[in-house]
Order: C-alpha cells, then structure tokens, then sequence
C-alpha cells in the first residue's frame, strides 16, 4: 500500500473519520507531520459531543472512502487514547506515549532507541504512572414522540336572524268629491281583490374550504446537565526529606 503524502491527507481536514466497522469517531481537526522527514504521521480527530476532545491517531493504514476517512482502529480504542494537547506540535514524550498505546514502536529518524530515553528518565529509581477518568459525552437521535393531524365531522346548530318583506292590506277612507258622485242614490254590490306577496327564506348548504392544517419540524436546542463521578489515580510520597523539582521545596508532595 503507498503511504498517504502530505498534499493528500491535507485535503483530509475537516472530513469525517470512521473506523473499520463504519462508526462515526469525529471530525478531522488536523494533519501532523514528521519534523524529520516532512511525511504525514497523526491524525488529530475532535471528539464528544461539542468536538472539544481531540484525539490522536496514527495516520498509517488509514484511507479515503467516498467523503470520510477509514482509520485502522476502532472507535472505542481511538476515544482512550492518552490525552495529549493539540498545540499544532507533539513532544518527543507524548510522541512516545501515542506510540506504546498503539502498540507501535517509536525510533525518531537519527536517533537510536538509547536516545528517545531522556536523562530525567533515566537517573530515576522509582516511577509511577497516575491515571485519572476523563468523561466522554457524544449524542444520539432517538424518537421523542409523534404528532398527528386528524380531522372529523361535528354538527352543530346554527341560528341566524333573516330580514324578509311582506305586504300588508291597509284600509284607507277619503271623501268622495265631486268627480266621484257618479251612480250616487243608486246601491250596487261589487268586490275588488288586491294580492299580497311575502319574501319567504330558503335555506341551502354548501361545503366551502376554510384553512390548510399542516404540521412544521422545527428544532430548539436545549442545554441537558451531565454530572457524572470519575475517579483519579494520587501519588504521594512517604519518607524523608522530599524535593519537589516542580515547586522547589521540600515535604510530602502529592
């Protein structure tokens, strides 16, 4: 397999990185580069659930897949790896660390295995490494609850009020006058007829589209508390006359 160069695993920043099985571990924060030999040699991948982890992987056996990138460790594997700064530089000791977790051996180009050993490391008797829990949050999308639109048909009563016309037969008596004193002395029967007209209601029913009811996703985002115990690894020491080359003077340290 030919080894990734620099140009390319460049384009990788900011792609995913998944792991064998398919699992997403996080997002390519940034490429590291051997000083010595100019080649690309880590893969710094932001983790948890707002990305502020960084973890660190060897770049070696990792590939392009479509838009992610395929790593040669699991996810679980990647997330433990020992927390190390993401300052753009490894030290030769986290360098080191990386590499035992990995189980990969750490030979710098022109050095000799004798030489990755500092002197610090070397004048010391006794030696203990302290450990301590560090919480890992990440998210999942699960199903909260359903909302569904469902009509039906009610009957209800309706009750209006309609204005309507209708004639009336008023009586009306005037004087007779003179014109009109024809056929006066004289009695004759007769009948007249006036017809009545009424406005009548007439009540129909129609079907008449009123609104659209329609449902809408909108997403809040809310801020969920995470309060969980780890445990950490003390050191003390016991003894005489103890120097602490960090703080400079003497007494149990821890």
């Amino acid at each position: 397999m030919s080894k990734n160069t620099t140009e390319q695993t460049t384009d990788w920043i900011k792609r995913t990185a998944v792991d064998s099985a398919g699992d997403k571990v996080g997002t390519i924060s940034d490429v590291y580069v051997d000083d010595e030999t100019g080649t690309p040699d880590w893969l710094a991948i932001s983790t948890g659930m707002f990305g502020t982890k960084v973890s660190f992987v060897p770049i070696e056996g990792a590939r392009l897949s479509g838009d992610d990138v395929i790593v040669a460790f699991d996810k679980a594997k990647i997330k433990d790896a020992p927390n190390t700064e993401a300052d753009g530089q490894l030290s030769m000791e986290e360098e080191q660390t990386l590499y035992a977790y990995y189980g990969r051996g750490y030979e710098p180009v022109g050095r000799t295995t004798a030489d990755t050993i500092s002197s610090d490391t070397t004048a010391r008797d006794a030696s203990l490494v302290r450990s301590e829990e560090e919480v890992s949050v990440d998210k999942h999308t699960q199903e909260a609850g359903r909302v569904r639109l469902r009509k039906w048909v009610e009957t209800e009563n309706v009750q209006l009020t309609v204005p309507v016309e209708k004639q009336v037969a008023r009586v009306v008596r005037e004087p007779v006058t003179d014109g009109d004193s024809a056929g006066v002395g004289e009695f004759v029967e007769g009948e007249e007829e006036v017809v009545l007209s009424e406005e009548v209601v007439d009540v129909s029913k129609q079907v008449v589209a009123k609104e659209r009811v329609g449902i809408e996703k909108d997403t809040v985002t809310e801020q969920v508390p995470v309060n969980e115990t780890v445990r950490k690894e003390r050191v003390e020491v016991e003894g005489g006359d103890v120097l602490d080359a960090g703080q400079g003077n003497t007494g149990r340290q821890r």
